[in-house]
């Protein structure tokens, strides 16, 4: 798993990113209320706004970490957004994309994410 400094986090499987916000983001939010997830697809750029979640606190837009076509937006948070709270590295996920390079160039490991944390 890598991360953004905007907190997102990416998970490589082959040519397929899973795509989502770090715990420390969905923590920062407080109680997420909404999430607009990105329709299969659609083309992405590194850096595009991409999805959007919404909190009790605020409305953030979720920026791609990749570039590629989306495959699928996760379509369950419509009906239960809660779970960017409960598992936001896990089932909190919100679109996987076809990558159109696999590379983590830019991108922080958990270690590396981890230090930029503690300089917040």
């Amino acid at each position: 798993m890598h991360f953004t400094k905007d907190h997102e986090w990416v998970r490589l499987d082959g040519d397929v990113a899973t795509v989502g916000i770090s715990k420390h983001a969905a923590d920062a939010l407080g109680d997420v209320v909404f999430v607009e997830t990105p329709e299969a697809g659609k083309t992405v750029s590194k850096g595009d706004s991409f999805a959007v979640v919404e909190s009790v606190k605020a409305a953030s837009d979720v920026y791609a970490p990749v570039s590629g076509e989306v495959l699928e937006g996760n379509a369950a948070l419509a009906s239960a957004p809660e779970t960017v709270n409960a598992d936001p590295e896990g089932e909190g996920w919100f679109a996987k994309i076809r990558v159109s390079e696999a590379s983590t160039d830019g991108l922080m490991d958990r270690a590396a994410y981890d230090a930029f944390l503690a300089t917040l």
